[in-house]
């Protein structure tokens, strides 16, 4: 069983920054797929971005230049960078990894709340 923990989360200035972290248990970490999604009040939770473990990476559109998923494997981690923040993206962040056998683990999930 892989478990997820996830921190960084928190309050936010609009265009703000802030890094969520989130380390992963298990010993196949250089080959999960990693992601962040969030999931806003009221709505679906979205994907914000994906890397593989190859390096490939797909951004959400809203995104784009502003967030940076990395990952250390030798920390077993994977964190995401945001910049210039909007109040629209005020939600629960969660991390995701994918084994290799395909079985998908989420984290607790990490509020963050852009607001003045």
């Amino acid at each position: 069983q892989v478990q997820l923990v996830e921190s960084g989360g928190g309050l936010v200035q609009p265009g703000g920054s802030l890094r969520l972290s989130c380390v992963a248990s298990g010993r196949l970490f250089s080959r999960y797929v990693l992601a962040w999604y969030r999931q806003a009040p009221g709505k679906q939770r979205e994907l914000v971005v994906m890397l593989t473990a190859s390096g490939a990476t797909n951004y959400g559109d809203s995104v784009k230049g502003r967030f940076t998923i990395s990952r250390d494997n030798a920390a077993n981690t994977v964190y995401l960078q945001m910049n210039n923040l909007k109040p629209e993206e005020t939600a629960v962040y969660y991390c995701r990894a994918e084994t290799p056998g395909l079985e998908g683990h989420w984290g607790q999930g990490n509020q963050v709340a852009v607001a003045s």
